[in-house]
């Protein structure tokens, strides 16, 4: 009789302990997973302070530019986040911070990430040739067809449009770079993507490409979601996408499209494939478009002195890169005597006002991790903020204003007060944050 209820009382005993264990262990993580996400949204809005401080740290150089005869070029200070913000991440990466400054740590207050810590990723979606640019106007998508076209269509990447698709259909540029602008373009008529021709033609109606699949669908005719999204577009093979779309998924930076960005590409960011496109979709004909060797050499040379100079921007104004290009500022003879030949564009204004040099949307990828016994719990944010109508910071202090520009005078009644206040609260709240407008934000 003792045995069997020493044996039941066995059996509930172990049964409690693991209902419990697997509560605590549940409880555990769900707490751990609360934690790492306030981590990483802390991450992702340290990010956007860094990037909303650029503009006065750039006053700050702003002379010795001026000495120099030379615009002062956006400072890409997202490219060293993880240094300038780990006094607000764990112990390690304060230490390399403090290292860095050369500045006490100690003599701080609430500084650190106590039990977790986060890593921060910036990407300029400026940097990128943007595929939205099908949805806007015929201008836009003109530029468009022409920096897809410059991008695919040296001879080193022929083979690739040599192959038939899953459907045993073969894909040549002008139908990618059709397909790509078709997809998010709203109406039915196909875009001529031949680069030759002055202005956009129709290439007639949209084909029924997509209807011929096993399982049919239709075209989007709106803007691109995301960059996955062109997995669906006529063309795009395993292939394509490793060579021209996203050559390293494990690293963003080297990513050459975007669904994001204010259109225009930052010169100074872009990495070599994507400035190599930018400037053959201005110059098609240019040595560097269909001469392997001289491709080869402006990759490489891009690549060196992105190495060389660390990331500091090399051209302060869009003018300056196409000096630069042509053979003369104080870059280009450089690049001529290195056996880089001259580039002649179509029309410099157009050129220059496909590129710029100054970022205003980005990617934030910020990971928080939560370390906790023998496991890490690690959440990731991705957001993408916008800067283009984010006052600099120095606007932060400006009072509020009313309708003529002049402070709003105080009231002399309670009602007044009430209604002055939630009129000032619902302006403030209408304004312009310094810490740009997010437009994607994702959790995992």
């Amino acid at each position: 009789m003792v045995m069997g209820a020493i044996a039941i009382l066995t059996v509930m005993l172990a049964e409690f302990q693991d209902e419990t264990s697997a509560e605590l262990a549940a409880a555990t993580a769900e707490r751990d997973g609360v934690q790492a996400e306030y981590m990483a949204r802390s991450a992702v809005n340290l990010a956007r302070l860094l990037v909303a401080s650029e503009p006065t740290l750039r006053k700050a150089i702003a002379p010795l530019f001026q000495l120099m005869k030379r615009t002062p070029p956006q400072l890409p200070v997202w490219e060293f986040s993880d240094r300038l913000l780990g006094a607000f991440n764990d112990e390690e990466a304060s230490k390399d911070f403090a290292r860095t400054v050369g500045v006490d740590i100690t003599l701080g207050k609430n500084l650190g990430m106590p039990g977790g810590r986060w890593e921060l990723v910036i990407v300029d979606e400026d940097a990128k040739i943007n595929v939205n640019l099908g949805a806007s106007n015929d201008i836009a998508h003109i530029r468009l067809a022409k920096e897809i076209m410059g991008l695919i269509t040296p001879t080193q990447y022929s083979t690739l449009f040599e192959q038939h698709d899953d459907t045993g259909q073969y894909n040549d540029r002008l139908s990618v770079c059709q397909a790509i602008i078709d997809w998010a373009d709203p109406d039915e008529q196909a875009f001529n993507c031949d680069v030759t021709q002055s202005s956009a033609q129709s290439a007639g109606v949209e084909d029924a490409w997509y209807q011929l699949l096993k399982v049919p669908y239709r075209r989007k005719n709106a803007p691109y979601d995301s960059l996955e999204e062109l997995h669906r577009v006529r063309g795009i093979s395993e292939d394509f996408w490793s060579t021209f779309v996203d050559p390293d998924p494990t690293n963003p930076k080297k990513r050459v499209m975007t669904v994001w960005g204010q259109g225009a590409v930052n010169v100074n960011t872009a990495n070599a494939q994507t400035l190599l496109g930018v400037v053959c979709a201005g110059a098609p004909t240019a040595d560097i478009c269909v001469n392997p060797d001289q491709a080869a050499m402006f990759l490489s040379g891009v690549t060196m002195a992105r190495g060389i100079t660390m990331g500091a921007p090399l051209f302060g104004s869009p003018k300056d890169f196409v000096a630069a290009m042509t053979g003369q500022g104080q870059i280009g003879p450089l690049l001529t005597a290195i056996g880089m030949k001259p580039v002649v564009f179509k029309s410099n204004s157009d050129f220059m006002s496909s590129i710029t040099t100054e970022s205003k949307v980005f990617s934030v990828y910020a990971v928080g991790i939560k370390k906790g016994y023998r496991h890490e719990t690690r959440v990731m944010i991705q957001a993408v903020v916008d800067f283009r109508n984010a006052p600099n910071l120095s606007a932060a202090s400006t009072p509020l204003t009313g309708a003529q520009g002049t402070t709003t005078p105080p009231s002399t009644t309670t009602n007044t007060q009430t209604t002055t206040t939630s009129q000032n609260a619902l302006a403030a709240a209408t304004q312009p944050s310094t810490g740009g407008q997010i437009i994607y934000y994702r959790v995992e």
